[in-house]
């Protein structure tokens, strides 16, 4: 087991200790210091304190770190929906709520357990632990997303994601009713330097950023909009809505407090994916439908 030692000094006395202990370390979150608050792994003078405690100059605090359980991705059939598959790649429409690779949190029930299973062969550049992913879609964003069975595939997918020849469209449902038929929205991502689970737009640590929105429909309050990406930062949609003010129906990082919570997460959908085939060089497009709680609710805000 590792242990870390802080020592208080007098900028850093009266804040609460999960946010002190926080900001101190770049490796840890303020929800993992919370927990291990609760588990009795950090002590100030040797005692135990709650996570609200407001630390004083000269408090000695130790954390000690479990050793981490070592991962490891086994196959589960998981009833994939396979949109394409050949020798070299597979499209899965991903449903809502499936983790793209195991973590921490999320061991199993992932697509790499669905790939192992449903595959057997996949390319080994992205580690163990990542098998034949060469892009990922967040938890609760449902649809298209490619994997690769060889090497040579993987490196020529990966190739076209960087240099932005790989199309990727998006389909949201957003708050508020967006007064321009389309525009572009250029703006840095990085990691949100108050919450680290989060992202904003930034120029601190930001990389470049590019979405492309285009309006598909207007209902009472809300508007049905599509996207491009020109990048593929992380949660770049739903940070780029919640940036000009339209944030994303249901989204829980980056949404209003009155945002709906039904529908399980952002309501976000890849519904087309376009790349040229690693083998035969052909251009080929792959689309996912809407799922139907997706369906449902554009129904349901067209009765508005």
């Amino acid at each position: 087991m590792e242990r870390i030692n802080y020592l208080i000094d007098e900028t850093e006395e009266g804040g609460r200790l999960d946010k002190i202990l926080s900001e101190k370390s770049e490796d840890f979150s303020r929800a993992r210091i919370q927990q291990l608050l609760d588990q009795g792994l950090i002590l100030v003078n040797d005692e135990i304190k709650k996570n609200n405690y407001k630390v004083k100059r000269g408090d000695e605090i130790t954390i000690d770190i479990p050793e981490v359980k070592e991962l490891e991705a086994f196959p589960q059939d998981l009833n994939l929906d396979i949109l394409y598959e050949d020798e070299d790649i597979i499209v899965v429409n991903k449903p809502k709520g499936m983790v793209v690779h195991p973590g921490a949190g999320n061991p199993d029930h992932t697509l790499v357990n669905g790939l192992l299973f449903h595959c057997k062969d996949l390319s080994g550049i992205n580690g163990v632990l990542r098998p034949g992913i060469v892009h990922r879609i967040d938890k609760d964003t449902t649809g298209c997303i490619v994997a690769c069975k060889n090497d040579k595939a993987h490196e020529a997918i990966s190739k076209q994601l960087s240099n932005k020849t790989c199309s990727r469209d998006y389909i949201a449902i957003v708050h508020g009713e967006l007064p321009h038929e389309y525009g572009t929205i250029d703006a840095p991502i990085g990691r949100d330097s108050k919450d680290r689970q989060k992202m904003t737009v930034t120029d601190k640590n930001g990389r470049d950023a590019v979405t492309h929105f285009k309006v598909e429909e207007r209902f009472k309050g809300f508007t049905l909009v599509s996207f491009k990406l020109e990048t593929g930062r992380t949660h770049q949609i739903r940070v780029h809505m919640q940036y000009i003010g339209y944030p994303i129906v249901g989204d829980p990082k980056y949404a209003f407090r009155n945002t709906r919570t039904d529908t399980e997460g952002q309501v976000l959908h890849a519904e087309a994916l376009t790349l040229v085939h690693p083998t035969t060089n052909e251009t080929m497009t792959f689309k996912a439908p809407l799922p139907d709680y997706f369906k449902a609710l554009i129904e349901e805000m067209r009765g508005y």
